[in-house]
């Protein structure tokens, strides 16, 4: 096993250099350099498929220790995590914590992203990076052990969807009601959330033509990276929306719901990602604390006539979900199912059944 501790760099595309230790892996490794505000629930985001082609910095300061929860894979579904493998092309960190406590724990930090040859870096000053990548907004970056000099990615020109989808058509038994997954990078949670309530879930890839197949509903599902890789979804969408079958779509899925309605979509400065964000229902005062994880948002200003917003972001007052005025479809830029994260907007799933019912 690989020591902890050795020197290592984080070097920014601007030429800023942040000079560290290595943990994980002695890999180098590039990607966009990203910040997430979230205290806890670091398995959760390093398996969450949306973080496909990043570079994570965590702003919470201690990261590690309650180690890593033993997870077992039950048709192509993670007991504990939100995907089959860890998607982050790195971690930074400010102090890892070299001795885990909890009960659920198997194994470390260290030890779980060696097995996966993920690169790790702590002592950085991930307070002074936070703020640079607020002023300048996501930078590519990486990871760089000793000599080991690797050249800069962009993940953003690379079609990361269809590397987080699954290859095949994957069923999950439940009820007569069927719902339709368009897999575009899903987290696991969003599929345990609709086994809860007790549906048949037909898992099919971000480009299978699900038009062909019998549903009751159609789900999709949150995923990586730009949304203008996605035409073929976004067609099939569109199809589907001549069905007037019901339709739900998160993060992801919010934005090929509202390119199929004829809205654009453009990249954040920085983007959301935390378990913090606050939204508020359009035309009431309801408000939700929301856990996000997305770069890519829906421009308002083009959202078309037959569609309106349906969330707000309270930050910034970025689109946060559409719906149709006349039709059952709609959707949230945020995660209902969080997981890690608060749980206030879980009723959707539950409003996405009762249109399929009606």
């Amino acid at each position: 096993m690989q020591q902890l501790g050795k020197p290592a760099s984080l070097i920014l595309e601007t030429g800023l250099v942040f000079h560290g230790k290595s943990f994980g892996s002695q890999a180098s490794s590039a990607g966009e350099v990203v910040f997430s505000t979230a205290m806890v629930g670091y398995p959760e985001s390093l398996t969450d498929p949306s973080f496909e082609g990043q570079l994570l910095t965590i702003t919470y300061p201690i990261v590690g220790n309650y180690g890593v929860p033993h997870n077992e894979i039950k048709n192509f579904l993670a007991s504990k995590f939100e995907s089959e493998k860890i998607h982050i092309k790195g971690l930074i960190i400010s102090d890892y914590s070299h001795e885990h406590s909890h009960w659920g724990a198997e194994k470390g930090l260290h030890e779980w992203l060696q097995e996966h040859n993920i690169p790790g870096i702590y002592g950085i000053d991930t307070r002074e990076l936070t703020k640079v990548l607020r002023e300048k907004g996501s930078t590519l970056g990486k990871i760089v052990h000793g000599n080991n000099d690797i050249p800069f990615e962009n993940p953003d020109t690379e079609n990361l969807v269809a590397k987080a989808s699954c290859r095949e058509i994957i069923r999950y038994e439940g009820s007569a009601t069927k719902i339709v997954l368009v897999d575009c990078g899903v987290k696991h949670n969003i599929i345990r959330c609709l086994q809860q309530r007790g549906v048949t879930i037909i898992r099919v890839p971000w480009d299978y033509d699900f038009n062909t197949l019998d549903y009751d509903g159609l789900f999709i599902s949150n995923g990586p990276g730009n949304p203008d890789h996605c035409g073929v979804t976004v067609e099939n969408i569109r199809k589907a929306m001549n069905e007037d079958k019901p339709i739900f779509g998160i993060c992801m899925g919010n934005q090929l719901l509202s390119k199929a309605g004829g809205a654009a979509t453009y990249k954040m400065k920085y983007g959301h990602r935390s378990h913090n964000q606050p939204v508020r229902m359009a035309g009431t005062n309801r408000c939700f604390v929301t856990s996000q994880n997305h770069g890519f948002a829906v421009d308002a200003n083009t959202i078309e006539k037959d569609w309106e917003p349906l969330f707000i972001n309270m930050n910034d007052d970025t689109n946060e979900g559409i719906r149709h005025k006349s039709k059952p479809f709609f959707s949230a830029q945020f995660h209902p199912e969080a997981t890690s994260g608060p749980t206030d907007t879980a009723f959707l799933f539950d409003d996405f059944l009762r249109l399929i019912k009606k």
